[in-house]
C-alpha cells in the first residue's frame, strides 16, 4: 500500500538533491535537523499515514459525518488516527517546542504532510485548522491568550477552526452581518451565523474548539475595513485554563457534500439563546488583515490536499496499469494481451500525471523552502526576497496546483477506464474529494485575481522580476549542459514570452481596459505556473543528468526524472505558448458580449 499514497524516492529526491535541505543543520536554528534526523522523521510520518491513516480513508467516505440533535458524529476509526497524530507532535511540526510543537523546517514538516494528506485529507482538516487558529493566537494574541490557548491548540489537545464565511458573505467577506457588542469586562458579545465552517463541531476528538471568529464590532465602518478579528471558544475557557459554561456556539446542520465527506461541514450560530461571548484578537478594524495569516496557510494547506489527491491518483493508476491485461499491441496483434501501461495513450497519460506530480511536488516543497529561508535570513533584502517568493507564488502553490491536480486524477480515472468510474475503485473518490480544492480557500479565480492584482506589481514588480530571474538562471544551468540545452532553450523561449505577457497584463490592468485584463487573469495564472512548473522539471532534471551512472541502480529513476521535464517541456509548454498568444491578443469577448446574449 505505500506506493499508494507518494513516490518516497521522489520526496528524498527534492529534499535532499533539489532543495538540500541537510544544510539547515548548520544553521543554529534547525541545528538538530541533518539528513539523518530528517529521514528518521519523514520514515515516522509515512508509517503512520500508510498504518494509521489510510486504512481511515475509506471510512470518512463511506460512513462520513452524521448530525442529530445538535450534535456532529465524525467516523470512530478518526478518534485512534488524531489520537496517534497528538501522542506523535504532528499538529505544529514547525513551531516552537515551548507551545507543544517539534521546531523543525517547514520544508520537512511539508514532507510528512504530503504524507498524511495522501492519506486522508479530509482527515487532515481537523488537525490543519487547528494549526491555522493557533497561529493567530501566537501572532496576534495577548500574553494571557498565548498562556490559555495556545499550547493546548499546538498540542491537539483542543481543536481549531475559521469563521469567516455567511450566507450573504462568501468571497465578498466585507459583506458580514456577525456583529461585535463591546462589554464592560473588555469581552464582546457575538451574535450571527457562519456556513461553510469545517470541523465546527465535534466531540470526539477534543474537548473544546476554538473559533477565530471575523465579525463587525458595533459602530464600525461598513465593509473589510470595519472587521475585527474574535477568539470564541465552545466552551469558556476560565482564568486558571479549566473549561467553563458553554458559550452558546450551536451547530445547526452540516452539508450533504460531493466529496470529502470525512470532515463535518457545520452552519453554527453564535449567540442565537444565550451570550456568546469572544476576546478580541489583535486590533480592532483588523481582524481582515490578522486574518489574511491564516487564509494564505491554509492555501498552501489546499494546494497539498490538492496534490496529495494527485499523487495518490498516480500511484494507484501507474500501479493498475502494470497489473491490467488488456488488448495486444498495435506492432503485434496476433501477440496477445499485454499489460495497459504498454499502450501509446495510456502513457501519454501516465507521462502527463508522472511530469505535473513530480512538478506540483517541487512548487509546493520550494515555497515552504522560500518560508525556511526567510527565517534563517540575516540579510534584510535576501529576508525580504524569500518572503516575496512566498507570497508571489502562493496563487501557484493554491490555485495552479489544484487545477493541475484534478487534471491529474481525471487523466488516473481515464487510466481505469470504467473501473475507475466505479466506487469498488479509488479513483472515484479522489477525484469527489479533489474537486473542492479548487474552490475553497478562495476560488481559483480568486488566486488568480490576487496574482494579477497584487503579486505582479509587488514592490513595484521586484518581486515578479525575481522569480522571473530565478527561473532565468535555472535555464541557464540547463543550456550549459549538452543533453537538456534544446530543452533549456524552448524554457527560455518561453520564459521571455512570459515577459511580454508579464508587461502587458500590467499596463491592461492599469488601463480602461482593465475589466478585460482581469477576464484574462486566469490564464495568465496558468501561464505563470506552466512555467514554474517547466522552471522545477528542469532544475530536477539539471540534477539528475549529473548523476547519472553514479548509481546504477538509480539511473532509471534520475532517467525517468529527465523525461518527465522532457515531456512537459516538448508537450505541455507549447500549450501555454498558445495562451500567452491569446493574451497578448486580448479578444476582449467575454466583457463586450451583452447580458441578455447569455441565453437562458
Amino acid at each position: 500500500m505505500a506506493q499508494l499514497i507518494s513516490e518516497r524516492r521522489d520526496v528524498d529526491f527534492v529534499l535532499h538533491e533539489q532543495l538540500e535541505v541537510g544544510k539547515f543543520a548548520e544553521q543554529e536554528k534547525f541545528a538538530d535537523f541533518n539528513k539523518k534526523t530528517v529521514d528518521m522523521i519523514v520514515n515516522e510520518a509515512r508509517n503512520l499515514a500508510i498504518k494509521e491513516l489510510l486504512p481511515t480513508w475509506k471510512d470518512g467516505d463511506t460512513i462520513g459525518c452524521t448530525f442529530e440533535n445538535g450534535k456532529v458524529r465524525i467516523p470512530e476509526s478518526f478518534e485512534r488516527a488524531y489520537d496517534l497524530l497528538k501522542k506523535g507532535e504532528w499538529t505544529a511540526m514547525s513551531e516552537d517546542p515551548e507551545w507543544g510543537g517539534q521546531g523543525m523546517p517547514k520544508t520537512v514538516a511539508l514532507a510528512a504532510s504530503e504524507f498524511f494528506n495522501g492519506a486522508n485529507y479530509p482527515f487532515m482538516m481537523y488537525p490543519g485548522l487547528t494549526h491555522g487558529a493557533g497561529k493567530l493566537v501566537e501572532t496576534f494574541g495577548t500574553d494571557k491568550q498565548k498562556q490559555l490557548f495556545l499550547k493546548k491548540i499546538y498540542t491537539g489537545e483542543w481543536c481549531g477552526t475559521m469563521l469567516l464565511t455567511e450566507a450573504c458573505a462568501g468571497s465578498d467577506v466585507g459583506a458580514l452581518e456577525t456583529m461585535a457588542y463591546p462589554q464592560p469586562d473588555g469581552t464582546y458579545k457575538i451574535v450571527g451565523n457562519k456556513i461553510f465552517i469545517s470541523g465546527g463541531e465535534q466531540e470526539q476528538l477534543s474537548d473544546n474548539i476554538i473559533h477565530p471568529v471575523l465579525a463587525r464590532i458595533e459602530g464600525a465602518p461598513a465593509g473589510t475595513k470595519g472587521i475585527s478579528l474574535f477568539l470564541v471558544p465552545k466552551y469558556r475557557v476560565n482564568d486558571d485554563g479549566s473549561l467553563g459554561a458553554f458559550n452558546d456556539v450551536v451547530c445547526t446542520g452540516i452539508e450533504h457534500k460531493m466529496g470529502i465527506h470525512g470532515n463535518c461541514t457545520c452552519s453554527l450560530a453564535l449567540g442565537g439563546k444565550d451570550d456568546c461571548i469572544g476576546e478580541l484578537l489583535g486590533e480592532p478594524n483588523k481582524g481582515m488583515a490578522h486574518m489574511f495569516l491564516m487564509m494564505n496557510e491554509a492555501r498552501l494547506l489546499v494546494g497539498m490536499q490538492g496534490f496529495g489527491c494527485a499523487s495518490a491518483a498516480y500511484m494507484y493508476s501507474l500501479n493498475y496499469a502494470k497489473e491490467r491485461v488488456q488488448g495486444a499491441l498495435i506492432t503485434n496483434p496476433k501477440g496477445g494481451g499485454v499489460p495497459i501501461i504498454q499502450h501509446p495513450d495510456v502513457r501519454r497519460q501516465l507521462m502527463m500525471m508522472k511530469s505535473y506530480t513530480e512538478a506540483m511536488r517541487s512548487i509546493l516543497y520550494y515555497i515552504a523552502y522560500c518560508d525556511d529561508m526567510a527565517h534563517l535570513a540575516t540579510d534584510p533584502e535576501e529576508k525580504e526576497l524569500y518572503e516575496g517568493l512566498v507570497e508571489v507564488l502562493t496563487p501557484i502553490g493554491k490555485g495552479y496546483v489544484t487545477d493541475r491536480s484534478f487534471d491529474v486524477v481525471s487523466q488516473g480515472m481515464q487510466v481505469y477506464g470504467g473501473y475507475g468510474f466505479i466506487e469498488e475503485y479509488p479513483l472515484a473518490q479522489l477525484l469527489r474529494d479533489v474537486r473542492i480544492t479548487l474552490i475553497y480557500e478562495g476560488t481559483n479565480g480568486i488566486q488568480a485575481m490576487d496574482l494579477l492584482g497584487r503579486k505582479l506589481g509587488m514592490k513595484k514588480g521586484k518581486i515578479f522580476m525575481s522569480l522571473m530571474q530565478k527561473i532565468g538562471t535555472s535555464i541557464a544551468a540547463a543550456k550549459a549542459v549538452p543533453e537538456l540545452a534544446p530543452m533549456a532553450a524552448q524554457a527560455e523561449a518561453s520564459l521571455n514570452k512570459l515577459g511580454e505577457v508579464a508587461m502587458h497584463m500590467g499596463k491592461t490592468a492599469m488601463s480602461e481596459k482593465v475589466m478585460t485584463a482581469f477576464s484574462f487573469a486566469h490564464p495568465f495564472l496558468d501561464v505563470v505556473g506552466d512555467l514554474t512548473a517547466a522552471w522545477m522539471l528542469l532544475w530536477r532534471a539539471t540534477i539528475a543528468q549529473s548523476s547519472l551512472g553514479k548509481k546504477k541502480k538509480e539511473d532509471a529513476f534520475y532517467n525517468g526524472v529527465i523525461k518527465s521535464a522532457e515531456f512537459f517541456i516538448y508537450n505541455q509548454l507549447p500549450v501555454a505558448d498558445g495562451k500567452m498568444n491569446a493574451i497578448l491578443r486580448g479578444a476582449d469577448a467575454a466583457m463586450s458580449i451583452d447580458e441578455s446574449s447569455f441565453l437562458s
